[in-house]
């Protein structure tokens, strides 16, 4: 007979406790920026080596098929830096895309090969019907790295995508150089601080995600810090506004939950993790307190090195703190 666990929730701190019970935005403040961005207008698909230059490095749009769902799905995963340079793998979270690491890719590609897969069911990947587990998702982007001829790899992740890199790492520790893992709920979890999985899992039935410009202004206003400069708030509007998303992201938050997965990385994955492991948290992140961090070396024993770096911000440093993750993720590569 099963036994459910008897694993505790780890009480709040009073600073944490203060943020989380004034977590949702004031709704006329989010009217404002709704408003201010009503402009933003969908941008064209990308095809098949498409390049682009930001922060004056070129990147190459490319798209691929890889096994899954008794089929073959469609990734698509941008590019930049030398072919034969050790390669860096950057995974987005939510309301985001591969756009979201493009300063960091920028950075690091004069010495690294540097990809950023679009995770299935965003951007310009699958958004079909299938397996959304974080673990089916992860193997399935696994098998596309793979194809790509990714492997070993240096994993940097934030939020979502730090979810299937956890089992990444748990599952193929011989493929894993180093792994940065980025603003997810460790070792210690309470639900207060993670409303969104219900509101997530019912967004097909109320229609959160339908407008691109309101839930992205919606989840920037919630868990943000530090104000991103608008051109990236517009691309990051226009990445979550292809066709498909709003209806294939929430299959993730219907085939798990926040105490899924925190059952998952206590029980088995904490423990499976052996290449060095840089924790990043904004420092002011509201959704994962600092607090929950501290004794982090502890809760990952096979790990060959654990280091905790507190990013200037909230929850979106990746654009709020361009330089200081730059410099965190050149630190991982020193580990």
């Amino acid at each position: 007979m099963a036994l459910p666990s008897t694993l505790q929730y780890t009480p709040l701190s009073e600073r944490a406790q203060k943020i989380a019970d004034n977590f949702i935005p004031q709704e006329n403040l989010l009217q404002e920026r709704i408003k201010h961005f009503s402009f933003v207008q969908p941008r064209p698909e990308d095809h098949e080596g498409d390049t682009e230059v930001l922060d004056g490095v070129t990147f190459t749009h490319h798209f691929c098929l890889g096994p899954g769902d008794g089929d073959v799905i469609t990734w698509h995963y941008v590019e930049a830096g030398p072919a034969d340079g050790e390669t860096i793998v950057f995974l987005h979270g939510i309301p985001d895309a591969w756009y979201q690491w493009h300063h960091q890719m920028a950075a690091l590609s004069k010495s690294h090969r540097c990809i950023a897969p679009d995770l299935k069911g965003y951007g310009q990947s699958e958004k079909g019907a299938g397996n959304y587990t974080h673990e089916g998702a992860s193997e399935q982007l696994f098998a596309m790295l793979q194809i790509i001829k990714v492997d070993p790899f240096n994993l940097v992740t934030h939020d979502r995508g730090t979810v299937q890199g956890d089992f990444i790492v748990a599952n193929h520790p011989e493929a894993v150089l180093r792994y940065g893992r980025g603003e997810q709920h460790l070792f210690h979890f309470n639900p207060k601080v993670a409303p969104q999985g219900d509101i997530f899992m019912n967004a097909p039935y109320t229609g959160i995600m339908e407008n691109p410009t309101r839930f992205v202004c919606w989840v920037h206003a919630w868990v943000g810090g530090k104000p991103i400069p608008e051109e990236e708030f517009v691309r990051t509007i226009q990445e979550h506004s292809y066709p498909g998303i709003s209806k294939a992201v929430p299959r993730y938050f219907n085939s798990s939950t926040f105490r899924a997965e925190w059952l998952q990385r206590r029980s088995r994955l904490l423990k499976a993790w052996k290449c060095p492991v840089l924790i990043m948290q904004g420092y002011d992140s509201k959704s994962q307190p600092r607090e929950f961090y501290e004794e982090a070396r502890k809760y990952i024993p096979q790990a060959k090195e654990v280091a905790v770096i507190y990013l200037p911000g909230g929850h979106f440093w990746t654009m709020e703190s361009t330089k200081e993750t730059i410099e965190a993720v050149k630190k991982l590569l020193a580990m």
